[in-house]
């Protein structure tokens, strides 16, 4: 009981505290803003935020398709949507082996491929996000050391993963769990390191983030802020790294904190680059978890049921090592 306190509700009172205090230091400058937002562009933003989860649906069809797995769009997109809903109350990312169970319920996919597939889509993401940082950092002044060192680390930590792969296909092991792991690596290497899939997850990722971050530009808009693109292509790359520490559940708290203090490097007010982050991630987020909820019901109860073990942190995971 101490443990699940520790895991869960500690995580997410930290998340909210940090959201509440970022509220209430500005609470009336926020009041005024929000007297003066237009309200459409808001509307934009669900509707780009929406067609960018279809976009992660066709990555992710392309991803599994690498590695002999056949899905529809529709499918692809749902097991996404699911799995990051699971992510938002799920500590350390673990909602994503909703995806494991759901693919072999709809596809009988083996869970070696589908635990590839997340190793994969991850992998793009992070190298993504982390090049995009590196090419705006330059451009914006007075960049703090850390955020320096948080892109250019991911960046290292992505090249040492990519010449692991290219090495490990050299090893062989009698040991079932090292041969397990051995058979997991090729499957990622088999997907990702061919000129095709490079060439294609690499513009399709660029896209998605691209997207991303237009959602974030589009709200501050809402808010007649002419803050220069550069600034919140940086504010949503160093958010998401921060984001990929599981400190809480889904980033909730960290994420807005680094998006705002970025936001400010580029002369955001207090007020807005707190309206701006929260909002951004806040629709971010709905449009997960109404995602999630639709893809349930598509699903069927099985899904329901294993959403619940999921919360409860009860997924059978040593199935997974079979």
């Amino acid at each position: 009981m101490l443990r699940k306190i520790s895991a869960v509700v500690l995580p997410t009172i930290l998340a909210v505290a940090i959201v509440a205090f970022m509220l209430a230091r500005v609470w009336d400058d926020l009041l005024i803003a929000l007297d003066h937002a237009v309200y459409s562009y808001l509307l934009l933003a669900v509707v780009i935020c929406i067609g960018a989860w279809f976009l992660r649906g066709w990555r992710y069809l392309y991803i599994l398709s690498s590695l002999a797995v056949t899905v529809s769009l529709w499918l692809s997109t749902a097991c996404i949507y699911l799995s990051q809903t699971a992510n938002l109350i799920v500590p350390a990312r673990l909602g994503d082996l909703i995806r494991i169970f759901v693919l072999h319920h709809e596809v009988d996919a083996k869970y070696s491929e589908s635990l590839s597939s997340i190793v994969v889509e991850r992998f793009f993401d992070i190298i993504t996000v982390a090049l995009l940082g590196a090419l705006a950092l330059p451009f914006v002044l007075n960049v703090p050391d850390w955020f320096v060192t948080i892109i250019y680390a991911a960046i290292i930590l992505c090249g040492v993963f990519v010449v692991f792969l290219l090495f490990a296909g050299r090893f062989e092991s009698g040991n079932k769990y090292l041969a397990m792991g051995l058979r997991l690596i090729a499957q990622v290497r088999a997907a990702s390191l061919s000129v095709a899939s490079v060439t294609i997850l690499s513009a399709s990722s660029i896209a998605i983030w691209i997207t991303d971050i237009v959602i974030c530009y589009v709200i501050a808009l809402m808010f007649g802020t002419s803050v220069p693109f550069i600034i919140v292509a940086l504010a949503i790359v160093i958010g998401n790294l921060v984001k990929a520490v599981p400190v809480t559940p889904g980033g909730i708290g960290t994420y807005e904190l680094a998006v705002a203090l970025t936001l400010g490097l580029g002369g955001v007010t207090p007020a807005i680059a707190t309206l701006i982050a929260v909002i951004d991630h806040l629709v971010k987020n709905l449009v997960t978890l109404a995602g999630g909820i639709v893809s349930l019901s598509l699903f069927g109860g099985w899904s329901v049921d294993l959403m619940r073990r999921a919360f409860s942190r009860s997924l059978d995971t040593e199935e997974v090592a079979k």
